[in-house]
């Protein structure tokens, strides 16, 4: 279908659905007028999960103060307690694995599959690629977590959905903040807060450093970053928002490892990686204004970005390289809720659109000594997306809401050459597709829901895996439908999260390789299911003392993904992300404000590396241990244990097509390590 026919399409039928609700519909009075201490452009963590729990389908919401109580370095930090979400650093910040639901698992460095977005505008590259360490965990006041196609309300149709980072306003955290984190490794963190209301006003700023040298050899970081936001509101429920965020970014990588040496000596790393001096090094620029305004019946959301990031990243052994980017992104974006009455019941509405793009200019040098030698390649990789969607939310009962989305995408992703002494491997791709989404929300009891939801999704392939040598020419999108099912709620002590889902696949982007050469190709058929578990409970109260609590707190992850009577790979296994995942905590909370309990982070079994299924990880079970006190005044404390029995493990690893005991795909994680902190406000 030609991509005209496409938006015609998909507009006629937005413009139907609409039309239709003009003329039966009538308004719902609501204030336009938030409470002074809210912000309209950013809602605050309450009305969020209000919002949030809406969506017929998995969703999550961390709050800062869940992520404060102790270490907070990684994204990995901020997704330990969501279910489906498989979340480990390499090492340090750097290049962090982020699967959800199996999303990516194919990509060795970065990620895709998953939309990455800072305040609802994404922070992934236009392609579709992207990375967490620009994202600075004590510069969040909450992360929204959007499973799948659960994330149409910001235009993302993905497999793994979206992760949405949001900002803390003058108004949600006003004052001064001031926090130090120091331990293991040399590490050293701090960050400087002040956030405050003037009149129509507010703005936040936060500035952090940290730097650690690293459990393993070669892994030495040092990382700035500062993030602020300022907003002004013109009028009665209208607000304007500008945001901005730099980093400076430098990061030494140390090689992968084979299994033996990761679990006999995981702070090693090959020699190369000291030849090669391989490091990363970023510097990003980011700037953003978002634009609220309440109508009597709902909000009218204009977005819009630019952003600039320099790469410096210098690679040895098989690939002795240095990469040497300038890249460009931005775009543009609306969106339009609506709540009115169609023939006595209840409907919500929402409209948007997304047009974003960006441009990498990307050069490869001969690495020599960590400097740039021989020019080797040179390439403009252009991309453009244009996204409309639509989904509308019908109350058949006052409990119960029949809900149906409509997303279109179109995406063009053109590779020029600027190297053509060996050849001109220009190209330009187009993709296009329509997601469908039905589903229902049934609020059975007071904070209690279930939900259904069968949902469409499709994945340009980034320039990574279009520009794999041989195949760039034949490489499709990726697509899948998931049905979906779930329970979510709170009755007394007790609050649940439980999802089960099944994702049939189509063009998965996966590896194979041919005459010794591995490529990037589309698997004919995957499948993708599992159950996702989560919850707390306070067990005990009043058990030592008047006002104290025992609570149990955990997320529990079930994975199954594999081909599907492939030609190749026949039933096997995807690799890259165990089947069981467990990570819970046991926590005592005394009423003076001081807290303690042991957490366990456990993989009970080895999961593969390779799509031929020949060879695992181990399995590991991490003992942890968190303490603190809330003195009073804004002044707080804590400590955090880490892997306190110093085992060995593999943390994350590349996948490859076919693996032997030579391979070097494994990532050690950190042996034992203690942090410290301490937090005032005032």
């Amino acid at each position: 279908m030609s991509r005209l026919a496409l938006s015609g399409l998909l507009a006629a039928g937005l413009l139907a659905t609409s039309a239709t609700a003009q003329v039966v519909t009538q308004p719902i009075t609501v204030t336009a007028t938030p409470p002074d201490n809210d912000a309209i452009t950013v809602p605050d963590a309450e009305e969020a999960k209000r919002r949030i729990e809406k969506t017929a389908g998995g969703v999550d919401l961390v709050t800062s103060d869940e992520v404060r109580d102790g270490r907070a370095n990684s994204v990995k930090d901020i997704l330990d307690y969501v279910p489906g979400v498989f979340a480990q650093s390499k090492y340090g910040q750097e290049d962090s694995r982020l699967s959800i639901r199996g999303s990516g698992l194919s990509r060795n460095v970065h990620l895709r599959g998953t939309r990455i977005l800072r305040d609802g505008i994404p922070i992934t590259d236009a392609d579709g690629s992207g990375d967490t360490m620009e994202i600075d965990p004590l510069a969040v006041d909450y992360t929204e977590i959007y499973k799948g196609a659960n994330a149409l309300q910001y235009g993302a149709a993905l497999l793994g959905g979206a992760v949405n980072f949001v900002s803390p306003t003058g108004r949600s955290n006003p004052g001064f903040l001031l926090r130090q984190e120091f331990g293991s490794f040399d590490s050293l963190r701090t960050q400087f807060g002040m956030g405050g209301v003037s009149g129509d006003y507010d703005y936040y700023v936060t500035p952090t450093y940290s730097h650690s040298s690293g459990f393993r050899d070669h892994t030495d970081q040092d990382y700035r970053r500062l993030n602020g936001n300022i907003g002004w509101r013109f009028g009665d429920g209208a607000e304007t928002r500008f945001f901005l965020s730099a980093a400076d970014i430098n990061q030494k990588i140390p090689s992968a490892l084979t299994r033996a040496q990761a679990l006999s000596n995981p702070q090693q790393t090959s020699p190369n990686s000291f030849i090669g001096n391989t490091k990363r090094n970023i510097d990003s620029l980011r700037g953003a204004n978002k634009t609220s305004v309440l109508t009597d019946t709902g909000e009218v959301t204009v977005d819009a970005f630019a952003a600039r990031k320099e790469l410096f990243h210098p690679l040895f052994g098989g690939f002795n390289r240095v990469l040497d980017n300038d890249e460009v992104n931005g775009g543009g974006f609306a969106r339009w809720t609506d709540e009115q009455q169609i023939a006595g019941h209840r409907n919500e509405t929402t409209l948007g659109v997304n047009l974003f793009g960006g441009r990498l200019q990307a050069k490869q040098y001969n690495n020599v000594g960590g400097s740039r030698g021989a020019l080797l390649s040179d390439s403009d990789q252009i991309s453009r997306n244009w996204e409309i969607y639509g989904e509308t939310a019908f109350y058949v009962l006052p409990t119960v809401a029949l809900i149906g989305g409509l997303q279109g995408s179109f995406a063009s992703r053109e590779y020029r050459d600027e190297f053509l002494s060996d050849g001109n491997a220009s190209f330009k791709r187009d993709y296009d597709s329509i997601n469908p989404k039905i589903g229902a929300r049934w609020d059975y009891a007071s904070q209690q829901q279930a939900f259904a939801n069968l949902s469409w999704s499709s994945e340009p392939p980034p320039f990574s895996e279009l520009s794999t040598t041989g195949v760039q020419n034949n490489i499709r999108q990726q697509d899948s439908k998931t049905l979906e099912f779930g329970l979510r709620g709170r009755s007394g002590d007790v609050a649940w999260d439980a999802a089960v889902y099944r994702a049939w696949l189509q063009n998965e982007l996966q590896f194979q390789t041919v005459n010794n050469v591995t490529n990037v190709f589309n698997a004919d058929r995957t499948i993708h299911q599992g159950i996702e578990l989560g919850g707390d409970w306070t067990a005990l109260r009043n058990f030592a003392a008047r006002g104290d609590r025992v609570a149990l707190r955990g997320a529990y992850t079930f994975n199954d993904f594999r081909f599907d009577n492939d030609a190749v790979y026949r039933d096997n296994d995807i690799p890259g992300a165990p089947r069981h995942l467990l990570r819970a905590e046991l926590r005592y909370s005394h009423a003076s404000g001081w807290y303690a309990g042991p957490n366990v982070d456990w993989v009970p079994q080895g999961y593969y590396v390779d799509n031929a299924n020949t060879l695992k990880t181990t399995a590991y079970a991490l003992l942890g241990a968190k303490a603190g006190y809330d003195f009073g005044g804004g002044l707080k404390m804590f400590i955090d244990g880490r892997n306190l029995l110093d085992k060995a493990y593999i943390s994350n690893t590349s996948v490859a097509a076919t693996a032997t005991a030579t391979s070097a795909l494994f990532n050690p994680g950190d042996g034992r390590a203690v942090y410290a902190g301490i937090e005032y406000r005032w």
